[in-house]
């Protein structure tokens, strides 16, 4: 095997050598490092420039003042996919949920690192984040659905989604100081369609609530239709933080389905998500009656009752499946001709709530929103009639004081 050889050097200036001949517009600058506190050694760090003379002369000063301000990063052969695999494994696993975490890790391998992973970390540019974008957009899903033909895109909220996590992990490369700035920063991910919320009138929510009344799911459907609870705090509510004599109930963990792990109870996102919600006396005295069909099933179990002290339990009083949840909620709406999720019964409560005047501080409190603005937001289809009917309140109010 003939051995590699080195470039032909020329010294061209302090701490700058030119590669091959004179014409040559390459340039290896080098940038003092100080010495090494273990060995006493000097070290100094190679980094290839492409330019006059002039230029390099220019940029050697500029990374010197980075060194010197604290800000200069050490040029790194390190790629994209082994910086991504690392930041799952040392930040990103300890940093979320285990179902996020699932999530995360099915983006950035069969993502992420087919399509970014053979670039150097250092020289990944804001450019090749867009052709991501460009391509995600236009053939990035993995599988085809039955009688599809051809490519099919990913949609821009998925892209968007994507490009978060990118971002993420690059700001802790940042941190690390392998990178000077968030090639991120530079991309304007593709703007997502706001998703159409299905909102259930009055008359619809009492036709659900008594085709579900004999059926199993009927007080996961009640807690999410007149509490605004999502679904996982339903299935993970413990009757220890039911007060039925004051009607209160609190939110203390939720539940989560996950591939590697099953089914895991955690605490909620936000502080906001720890909240304690007043309940309708309708929900209550529905509580009550389950709390006593409850006992009498645990009687006919007997042994081998499994007590999580869970209010939204299987027979056996083990925890119930958010995914079996959702199916059986899917087949009962099929039955009804309604086209609704089951997190669309939390849209329901709160869009009820808002429309019938409540301040949306405490809709955001019931709904457990990081704040009242993403309520707001989330739910500006209301606000329109909110506004009319402020505005017929305040005409009222003053054509009453006028005419006198």
């Amino acid at each position: 095997m003939t051995p590699r050889k080195r470039p032909r050097r020329t010294r061209r200036a302090e701490g700058i050598w030119q590669r091959g001949p004179k014409t040559s517009d390459t340039f290896d600058i080098i940038v003092p490092l100080g010495r090494d506190p273990r060995t006493g050694k000097k070290r100094d760090a190679w980094q290839t420039f492409k330019g006059t003379l002039r230029a390099a002369k220019v940029k050697r000063g500029e990374l010197i003042a980075a060194r010197q301000a604290g800000a200069y990063v050490e040029p790194s052969r390190l790629t994209v996919a082994e910086y991504l695999k690392g930041w799952l494994a040392d930040h990103a696993r300890h940093a979320v949920s285990a179902k996020t975490f699932e999530r995360y890790s099915e983006i950035v391998n069969k993502h992420l690192v087919p399509a970014l992973g053979a670039h150097r970390l250092a020289k990944l540019a804001p450019l090749h984040i867009q052709a991501y974008h460009g391509s995600a957009l236009a053939n990035g899903r993995l599988r085809r659905r039955k009688g599809e033909e051809g490519e099919r895109g990913l949609s821009a909220r998925t892209v968007k989604f994507h490009h978060k996590i990118l971002s993420q992990a690059l700001r802790q490369a940042v941190r690390l100081r392998l990178l000077t700035r968030n090639p991120c920063d530079d991309v304007k991910p593709p703007r997502a369609v706001q998703r159409e919320m299905n909102i259930l009138d009055h008359e619809a929510t009492g036709r659900l609530l008594r085709e579900a009344e004999h059926l199993a799911i009927y007080m996961p459907v009640l807690l999410a239709v007149t509490t605004g609870m999502r679904r996982g705090e339903i299935l993970a509510l413990r009757w220890r933080d039911v007060d039925l004599d004051a009607r209160t109930l609190a939110v203390r963990q939720t539940l989560e389905q996950t591939k590697a792990g099953g089914l895991v109870f955690k605490a909620p996102k936000t502080a906001r998500g720890r909240r304690t919600i007043t309940l309708p006396a309708l929900t209550a005295e529905a509580l009550r009656r389950h709390r006593t069909a409850q006992k009498e099933a645990r009687l006919k179990v007997g042994p081998d009752f499994k007590d999580h002290d869970l209010v939204c339990a299987l027979r056996d009083g083990t925890p119930q499946s958010p995914l079996a949840l959702t199916n059986e909620f899917a087949r009962l709406v099929k039955r009804l001709g309604l086209a609704i999720r089951f997190h669309d019964l939390r849209h329901t409560h709160i869009s009820h709530l808002l429309a019938a005047g409540v301040h949306p501080k405490v809709a955001s409190e019931r709904a457990g929103h990081a704040s009242v603005a993403i309520t707001m937001d989330v739910y500006s289809h209301v606000l329109p009639g909110m506004q009319e009917d402020a505005a017929n309140r305040i005409d009222a109010a003053l054509r009453t004081h006028l005419e006198h």
